[in-house]
């Protein structure tokens, strides 16, 4: 039985990679096939047994607590905790150390995260590691922590953001831990601290254990737009075409939410969210978000935002502001806003 019952999320970001989409709301309320990013993440933890999530939030939290909601759907208490400024990953959990049992999990809220995590849990009680930490593969080493990990699972070497030239592994952390509470004393009070880059350094220089395990399940950085249609399709393609209707041509992964209407034209590739009204469009490679009405135009590697309205216009390689409107005969490319 799981002896480890909480959970940290840390979710203060403001996804400035993501804007205008992130003007509005913050990045872990952005939907994935119309539910939440963050949820899937809470509904992993809830998979493993926790039963309490703290949420340690800054911007635009009233937004986020509305989105999430406080957990009873997923069988979880939810309690949000909001910083008044910035603190970093390892300044958030000090913040709260005071609340946190002896052993916890944790995880950056920022990534798209649908994981088993039994297996973390277990590996960690088992090795008597400080930390435990999921792992992932990438083709994109310098923009993320990478691992040295030996036979026995144990770390060896932490780079965060390496120079190019400083790359020995692909293996990467993937935001996702079980944490001892004594590792916060390596935390100074009240000042921003980074786990990856303050912590585990300090740890590792004092003999203490880190431990990774390849994850298991479906992870994703959800840092840029191309990002947030790759983990929309990728999920569209387990949930089937959803509960909207589609009455035009289609192929590949597509969805429609609940409440939308995709008529005429064709849908390929792409995720129409609920609310929306898409007739005689061209859709390729899109994600259109909800509430918006889209008639006539030709739309392709771009994301509206919500509740926008597009007329016969052709939208390509665009991020789109929420509530824009964008008349007949428009040509939008490259656009951001």
């Amino acid at each position: 039985m799981n002896s480890v019952k909480q959970a940290v999320i840390m979710v203060g970001g403001r996804g400035t990679r993501l804007q205008p989409l992130t003007d509005t709301r913050p990045k872990p309320a952005l939907p994935v096939i119309d539910v939440p990013c963050l949820k899937y993440l809470i509904r992993s933890f809830a998979d493993a047994g926790i039963t309490e999530i703290l949420l340690a939030c800054g911007y635009r939290s009233e937004y986020l607590e509305k989105a999430v909601g406080d957990g009873s759907d997923l069988g979880v208490t939810i309690d949000y905790s909001v910083e008044d400024h910035p603190l970093g990953t390892a300044g958030a959990m000090k913040r709260l150390e005071s609340r946190l049992d002896e052993v916890f999990c944790a995880a950056n809220g920022d990534t798209f995260a649908d994981l088993d995590l039994k297996g973390l849990i277990a590996d960690h009680v088992r090795t008597g590691a400080s930390v435990t930490m999921a792992l992932t593969e990438t083709d994109r080493p310098t923009e993320c922590g990478i691992v040295r990990l030996e036979a026995d699972g144990e770390i060896t070497e932490f780079k965060e953001k390496p120079k190019p030239e400083e790359v020995f592994s692909n293996l990467i952390n993937a935001g996702v831990y079980v944490v001892n509470r004594s590792v916060l004393a390596y935390v100074p009070e009240g000042t921003f601290s980074d786990f990856n880059k303050d912590t585990f350094p300090a740890i590792m220089s004092d003999g203490g254990r880190l431990q990774g395990r390849p994850l298991e399940g479906r992870w994703m950085d959800v840092g840029r737009p191309k990002d947030l249609i790759a983990v929309n399709l990728l999920m569209a393609g387990e949930a089937g075409k959803g509960p909207g209707r589609i009455s035009c041509d289609t192929s590949g992964n597509i969805f429609a939410g609940a409440g939308s209407t995709v008529s005429g034209g064709s849908m390929e590739s792409s995720v129409v969210l609920r609310g929306s009204s898409v007739v005689d469009t061209h859709l390729l490679g899109s994600l259109v978000m909800e509430n918006c009405k889209v008639t006539g135009a030709d739309i392709r590697d771009s994301i509206l935002g919500e509740g926008c309205t597009v007329g016969a216009a052709k939208v390509t390689d665009s991020v789109i502001a929420p509530g824009t409107v964008i008349p007949d005969g428009t040509v939008v490319k490259d656009r951001k806003g």
